[in-house]
Formats: C-alpha cells, sequence, structure tokens
C-alpha cells in the first residue's frame, strides 16, 4: 500500500515534461490514415489526435525544448532519427517520445512499417520503453500506445501489453480528452465484437466521468464512435452538448453538426439549440465552416430558414473566391433542403457562365440536377446552358448509367433536353439494364427514363426516336402505390359526391407517361360527369379513343401535399411541374388540389363547393386556350 501510495504523489508530482509537449505539437504536424498524429477535421472524423486542449496548455508551464529534442523533431528520415548520437543514453521517456516520431514519419513517408518493425534500432526503444514504462509521461504514453498500433506491434508483444497495462494504471489520472482521444483511436484497430480489456476499461470511464466533458472536439470524437458507446453515454454527450451549446464557437457548431451528419443523428433538440446560437453569431463566419454546415443539414434534412438565410448572405459576397467544387456542393445541399435563395442560385450560374472551363463535367451534372430539383431557371439562361452543352457535348457517354439518367431527366425539366440526350439513354442496349430486378435506385431510374420518353414524345416535335418500347410503359412495381394520406382520403370521399355517383370517377389512375392521377373525371360538352372505366392503366389507346369522343374532356386531379413544394413557398418542386406540363400537353385538363387551400376548408360544403369552383376554372381556363 505504501509502495502505491508513493507511485501516486510521483505522478502528482511530476510535471510536465516538454517531450509531452511536443507529442502534442508534433501532431499537428502531417495528416495521414489512421496515423496517430492525424487531428481531426470536418471532413474525417475517423481521424484523431491527442493535441492538448486550450486550458490544458495555460494550466502547464511551457518548457523550452533541449537540443536532443530539437534534433529528434528535426529529423527527416528514419536513418537521420535512428542515428547512433540519438541512440545514447536513452530512457523509457526518450524512446517512447522517438518512436511517436518514427510512426510519424513512417505515416507520413508511406513506409513498410514491417521493415521498422524488424529493425534492431526500433527493438531497441521498445524493449527501453518495456523496461521503463513508469518514466514515461503521459502525453508520450498516449501517443506511444497510439504509435504501438499504427505500426502494427502485435497485440500479444510484451511491450505493447505493458504499455496497455500502464496507460490502465493511469486511468484516473488522465484527463477526459485523452481518455475520449486515445479511446476514439483504438477503435479503429479493434473490432466491436471482440472483447478487449484497455478499451472496456476506456469505455467504462468514459461513461462514469462524462461531467468533465467541457469542450465541443471532446464531443464530436466520442459522437462519431457511436457503435462502441452505451445508450446512456450517448444520451449523456447530447445533454453536454445541450449545456455547453451556447458557449460553442462557430468551429464547435461545425464540428457537431457534422458529425452528426456522418453518423446520420437527427437529433432535433441539438440540431435547433446549435442553429439558434449559430444564428446569434452577428459577424462573418469562415467559408469553409458555412460550406460545411450547409451540407450538415442538407444531409439530416433539418431546416432553418434564418439559418439558411445566414448562410447564404455570408457566402453571397465571396461566392467568386470559391472552388467549383463548393460552390456545386453548397447548391446541392440546398436542393436537398428544398430551399431555393434565388440571389444565391442567380450567383453560382453567374460563377459557372465566368468559370465554366474550371468545371469538370460530374459537376455541372450535379449541378443541373440541382437546378432541376428545385425549378430553377437561371436569368441568364442563353450563356448559362451554350456553355453548359459545351462541356456535355460528347462526354454523356463518360457518366455513369443512373448519374446520365439523372441529368438526363433534369434538362426535361428545365425544357433544355435535345434529340442527342434522348438518344443517350433511349437506346434498347442502354435502358435494358435498367428493366427488371426492381430495387429502389432502379425503380427510380425506370420512372426517370419513362419521363424522358414523354418529353421526347410530347415536347420535342422533330424528335423521330429511338422511344421506350410501348409494353415497357408501365408503373406497376415502382413504388407509385403507396398509403392514402389525409388529404386523398377526403378528396377522394368529397369527388364522389361532386361527381354524383362513384362510376363517374376513378382513382389513383396509371398513365403511360410515368405519372399517375390523383383522380380523374371524364365530362361531357355540359361540362357533366359521364361513366369512367375501372381500369387499374390508362392506356395510350384508351387515350386516344376518349380525346375521339366528341365533346369529351378528361380532368385530372393533381393533390400537392407538403413536400411538393419548396421550403417556407408556395411553388412546386421541379418533379411536379414536370409532371403538370406533361399531362396538359397530353390533353388532360388539370385540376389542382394544394394541401394549403384544402385544409382551411372545415365543412363538407366548403369541401365540396371548392372542387366544383375548381373544376369549372380549369374548364374554362382550358376553353381560353
Amino acid at each position: 500500500m505504501a509502495a502505491r501510495l508513493m507511485y501516486r504523489w510521483y505522478l502528482f508530482c511530476r510535471t510536465v515534461s516538454p517531450l509531452g509537449l511536443q507529442a502534442g505539437w508534433l501532431t499537428k504536424a502531417g495528416q495521414s490514415n489512421r496515423s496517430p498524429f492525424a487531428s481531426m477535421t470536418t471532413y474525417n472524423l475517423s481521424q484523431v489526435a491527442d493535441n492538448l486542449s486550450v486550458k490544458e496548455l495555460e494550466s502547464k508551464p511551457l518548457e523550452k525544448p533541449t537540443r536532443w529534442e530539437d534534433l529528434i523533431m528535426a529529423s527527416s528520415s528514419i536513418e537521420e532519427l535512428l542515428s547512433p548520437e540519438h541512440l545514447q543514453d536513452l530512457g523509457g521517456n526518450h524512446a517512447a517520445f522517438m518512436i511517436t516520431r518514427l510512426s510519424h514519419l513512417a505515416s507520413q513517408q508511406k513506409l513498410d512499417h514491417q521493415n521498422i518493425l524488424n529493425d534492431n534500432r526500433f527493438k531497441q526503444l521498445l524493449y527501453l520503453t518495456y523496461k521503463e514504462p513508469s518514466r514515461i509521461h503521459q502525453a508520450v504514453l498516449i501517443n506511444l500506445l497510439k504509435s504501438l498500433y499504427f505500426l502494427g506491434v502485435s497485440p500479444q508483444q510484451k511491450e505493447l501489453r505493458s504499455a496497455e497495462q500502464e496507460v490502465r494504471w493511469r486511468l484516473r489520472e488522465l484527463s477526459y480528452r485523452r481518455l475520449a482521444s486515445l479511446a476514439a483511436y483504438l477503435t479503429a484497430y479493434i473490432p466491436k465484437e471482440k472483447p478487449h480489456e484497455l478499451l472496456g476499461e476506456l469505455l467504462a470511464q468514459l461513461e462514469m466521468r462524462w461531467a468533465e466533458i467541457e469542450d465541443a472536439s471532446t464531443i464530436a470524437m466520442l459522437m462519431g464512435k457511436q457503435e462502441y458507446l452505451s445508450p446512456q453515454l450517448r444520451e449523456r454527450l447530447e445533454d453536454k452538448s445541450l449545456e455547453l451549446a451556447a458557449h460553442f464557437s462557430p468551429e464547435d457548431i461545425r464540428k457537431i453538426a457534422v458529425v452528426l451528419a456522418q453518423q446520420n443523428l437527427r437529433s432535433l433538440p441539438l440540431l435547433r439549440a446549435i442553429s439558434y446560437h449559430f444564428i446569434q453569431r452577428h459577424f462573418a463566419i469562415q467559408t469553409d465552416i458555412l460550406l460545411d454546415l450547409a451540407f450538415a443539414f442538407g444531409k439530416l434534412n433539418f431546416h432553418q430558414t434564418q439559418m439558411f438565410q445566414k448562410i447564404c448572405s455570408d457566402l453571397l459576397p465571396r461566392i467568386s473566391e470559391l472552388r467549383p467544387t463548393d460552390v456545386v456542393r453548397c447548391v446541392k445541399s440546398f436542393s436537398y433542403l428544398k430551399w431555393l435563395n434565388l440571389p444565391f442560385f442567380e450567383a453560382s450560374a453567374e460563377y459557372f457562365i465566368h468559370n465554366s472551363k474550371k468545371f469538370t463535367l460530374s459537376q455541372l451534372a450535379n449541378l443541373l440536377i440541382s437546378y432541376a430539383r428545385l425549378n430553377f431557371h437561371p436569368s441568364n439562361k442563353e450563356d448559362f446552358y451554350s456553355k453548359s452543352y459545351h462541356i456535355l457535348d460528347g462526354q454523356l457517354g463518360s457518366l455513369n448509367p443512373s448519374m446520365l439518367v439523372d441529368l438526363v431527366w433534369s434538362l426535361c425539366v428545365l425544357q433544355q433536353a435535345e434529340a442527342v440526350h434522348f438518344q443517350a439513354v433511349l437506346l434498347p442496349t442502354f435502358f435494358s439494364s435498367f428493366f427488371g430486378n426492381w430495387t429502389p435506385v432502379r425503380q427510380n431510374s425506370w420512372l426517370k427514363l419513362m419521363h424522358i420518353n414523354t418529353t421526347a414524345q410530347l415536347e420535342s416535335p422533330g424528335y423521330d426516336g429511338p422511344f421506350l418500347p410501348p409494353d415497357k410503359l408501365t408503373l406497376q412495381d415502382l413504388g407509385v402505390d403507396r398509403t392514402p394520406t389525409s388529404l386523398q382520403t377526403e378528396v377522394n370521399a368529397a369527388l364522389i359526391k361532386v361527381a354524383g355517383d362513384e362510376t363517374k370517377v376513378r382513382f389513383d389512375v396509371h398513365t403511360p407517361f410515368g405519372w399517375k392521377l390523383d383522380a380523374e373525371i371524364l365530362v361531357d360538352t355540359e361540362n357533366n360527369p359521364l361513366p369512367v372505366a375501372k381500369s387499374d392503366t390508362l392506356s395510350v389507346d384508351q387515350l386516344s379513343k376518349e380525346s375521339s369522343a366528341l365533346g369529351v374532356r378528361r380532368l385530372a386531379f393533381l393533390l400537392w401535399e407538403f413536400p411538393n413544394f419548396s421550403s417556407r413557398s408556395k411553388d412546386l418542386l421541379g418533379r411536379f411541374v414536370l409532371q403538370r406540363r406533361h399531362l396538359q400537353t397530353a390533353g388532360f385538363v388539370i385540376v389542382e388540389v394544394p394541401y394549403h387551400e384544402w385544409f382551411n376548408l372545415n365543412t363538407e360544403w366548403k369541401k365540396t363547393q371548392y372542387l366544383k369552383d375548381k373544376m369549372q376554372k380549369a374548364l374554362a381556363k382550358d376553353l381560353a386556350d
């Protein structure tokens, strides 16, 4: 007991070695995958360093490095580092520091780890750390253990086990940040299903001492390892984030938001808290932080209009300084959020016009797909599309099939598709790979191919083929049939009353154009409903037959739900604008029922009168056209 108390006293009284400080400084020298020195960034949160926190640095005196330490840090090769003059009179702490520097060089220069492990000089250093583990300072010990894992030292080797045991002895003395750093690093090398004593004890300490968390970096570091954490610790991390959110810097907010996005953790209380405190920052935010936040909130589909406005207003004057990758990434994020900021999108189109030579085919494709999703048409469309075609011409075949379908479909939405684009995707050799063996991705691609085919048939009079085969124009098994919403249920019930008979209205009508009608009613010259066949699919022949009937007009009811609109607006997304345009061109009289109008009607009488009024206005407009 006395010996143990003396050892504790020794650890407590020991001052911080310049080697420990250098070990923290060393982590900033370079980055590489799974390197013990790779600093944690918002772009790769699996890379974790043992940088000392600001509070730790301020609480410990900075000692001037010795000449020997300067020489070690200045070594630029293994041979220079392991030169004889550096290996004289070494203790365990110095040997551990040299191994740390050695692993850094191995990471930086992509050296063969096996050659290092077989080097007798390395074995000598390793033996010194085994011989004097208690003399190794804390920061150096943590980095030593990371280095041994990085270099691939066998878990059964006594030197590695000795370093692990020494860390286990000192767990109570280690700061929470160092515990989190080591635990996060070890998860990259230790499978979750494989028991590991040190990692288990680290996680237990982290859960027990969660109240010691003081910074966002530690929270982000641990949140990035969700699969290793207990449900209790996950909740504690979120609670601690909410407690500290008011003090987060923009960089802290970025770290938390990005790790939530990478882990697909849509924690609404935390997202609301960090967005609120971000909005309160009344000063300019760094560009890379704004871009990362746009990405994170887009990935999590979290809407906060004031935050988006701040991001756009801060980015707008700097857009000319951005790279094409950043412009496209930001536009793409906002398109996923269904949020259209006209000044920013116009600026992105102008940016492309002036920097089109810097754009790759993939970047342009993503830009066009984002524009189409929001139905955004640049004001200077002539210049924009002329430069777009210059990049697209002759390169369409280099895109992967799914991306090519998305691009051509987007050009259809934007009314910019040409014969060369149709031919690229409507040839049997191309589309045959999409039909059948349905997966959600292939279903979506086939639906878009049907929309492209419809555009070629109805909106491109000069185009003479190829087209999709008529027997393939089916909506069966394509995921268009879903559980009826409350809007659909209420409108369907009201339509039966308006039609006067169930035989005079049909619902969920499949068309050969790639679109499904929510409901359809046929009317005669006096606008009286007619009996309509109860077929599931409306064929092209049936359409032409009905069209030839004197005075018969087809009313197609399209119910617009909340997700069909851009955020905070009454503007339809590109997909639904295309649907309305196609069905109108095909000869349907379109009756639109938006949710924001329907749910303001509070009586059955008002609902039936609303539908009758909508039908009369649509028929009158059709006659006027």
